[in-house]
């Protein structure tokens, strides 16, 4: 396996930029994740990787050597795609053989790859079926294997999973997971879901508009999202965002008793510093999880109005109303609540995020340590 360098990569096509100066590092054997939205250039990325994008400036390291002018062949990557691309009049043993029989590899040797990595992915009983004669769970495991015959120095996987359903998706999520362990391939993976973001990489690069907006592993950008971009599309259900301006008390030096006020006057307490001026246009972003129902007076909290209630078994979904914007709140208990009714709700300060409401940036609690900040 081998480490793959993406320096300053740009992509246009004619006078349109895609891509606007990628930088990233990916180490030997570990699973990166590009995430964003459709159009955000994830997968443009992933094919100039892979050679089948040509890159505009910039260079693309595979192990050590620049392969801006190498023919996919030659980059000894192998890809798997969304529609798994099976040759359709072939049976699963020869479509996994391909490959290698283009080498001219051994027969003996073709034969151990494909009992070898048919017997890691469960299809030794299906080697003699056609594609046509499979589930689609079945198929992307075949065009895994496909991919993991040849012994290539990094795999990428584009969207793979999007064909399948939710259960199956589900399953396949944790069998590739397992199966990069073993293996302790290089992985680049492409992905529009944050779920398969979050549960598959060791690190996840989120992009937007052909730009890296953060990287880092799943639980810093959880928890550290560098702008609101990147807080709104990690995590379901979705980060709520208030607009307000932060407020301090200007006899405290430490500001300390510093406030939120929301466009409707309510005012939210914020129990410790964050590194913004008084009477900064701010938007307050807090996680569904992070809003908690009171009901005996013990917190400070503000009043909402009661929209919607979603039991969903374990949890319950509580939809509100706060200065005239939707908030979420997602609670394990089962509260009485009558819609249209009002709820005292509460803010959990150590969880929510202040961003500057211009630059749209996070902006870091005085008391966070500066290697936190930058992550």
């Amino acid at each position: 396996m081998a480490s793959i360098e993406i320096t300053n990569a740009r992509k246009s096509y004619g006078a349109v930029d895609v891509l606007h100066g990628i930088n990233l590092d990916i180490r030997d054997g570990e699973f990166i994740v590009l995430v964003g939205p459709s159009g955000c250039g994830k997968s443009t990325l992933l094919r100039m990787i892979a050679g089948l994008e040509e890159i505009t400036s910039g260079d693309i390291s595979i192990g050590g050597t620049v392969v801006n002018d190498l023919q996919p062949k030659d980059r000894d990557i192998a890809m798997v795609f969304q529609s798994y691309a099976l040759y359709p009049h072939m049976s699963v043993a020869e479509n996994m053989s391909y490959a290698l029989n283009l080498r001219k590899t051994a027969k003996e040797k073709v034969a151990s790859a494909i009992e070898n990595v048919a017997g890691i992915l469960g299809l030794n009983a299906l080697l003699e079926r056609r594609p046509k004669a499979l589930s689609g769970g079945q198929r992307q495991r075949v065009a895994m294997g496909r991919a993991i015959v040849r012994q290539p120095q990094a795999f990428l996987f584009d969207e793979p999973l999007s064909n399948l359903d939710a259960r199956l998706r589900e399953q396949m999520r944790t069998e590739i997971r397992k199966l990069h362990r073993r293996l302790g391939a290089t992985s680049v993976y492409v992905t529009h879901d944050q779920i398969e973001a979050m549960t598959m990489a060791d690190r996840i690069v989120a992009m937007y508009d052909g730009i890296v907006q953060q990287v880092g592993s799943p639980l810093e950008i959880y928890d550290r999202p560098a702008n609101i971009f990147v807080a709104s599309f990690i995590g379901s259900p979705a980060m709520n965002f208030l607009e307000g301006t932060y407020q301090t008390d200007a006899t405290d030096t430490n500001a300390t008793n510093a406030a939120i006020t929301l466009e409707d006057g309510t005012i939210i307490p914020v129990l410790s510093s964050a590194q913004a001026m008084s009477g900064q246009k701010i938007t307050l972003g807090a996680r569904p999880e992070h809003i908690d129902i009171v009901e005996d007076g013990s917190s400070p909290s503000v009043t909402a109005t009661v929209e919607l209630i979603e039991p969903m078994g374990l949890s319950t979904l509580v939809h509100v109303t706060l200065a005239g914007k939707p908030v979420k709140i997602f609670t394990l208990a089962r509260p009485d609540l009558a819609i249209g009714g009002t709820v005292q709700i509460a803010f959990n300060m150590d969880k929510t995020h202040i961003f500057d409401r211009e630059s749209e940036l996070r902006l870091p609690p005085a008391s966070e340590p500066v290697s936190a900040q930058k992550a």
